[in-house]
């Protein structure tokens, strides 16, 4: 197990990093409740006006590709 863990360890220490945008837009007066990055995608989720929604962006070049209210 342990020898497993070194060479996953070793493989994603030498995995090169993907580029993650500086920024992505979100409408004025929004509050963020959670964001993250996952498989080359960035999700955030906030709320305006009482409605939650999820937002997702392009990790590298923070282009909004889809968003989903939350009901």
């Amino acid at each position: 197990m342990a020898i497993g863990f070194a060479l996953v360890y070793r493989a994603m220490r030498d995995a090169p990093l993907q580029p993650v945008a500086e920024a992505v837009a979100l409408p004025s007066g929004a509050v963020v409740i959670t964001a993250s990055v996952s498989e080359g995608t960035i999700n955030v989720t906030y709320t305006l006006n009482d409605v939650t929604t999820l937002s997702l962006f392009n990790q590298e070049t923070g282009e909004l590709t889809r968003s989903v209210t939350i009901r």
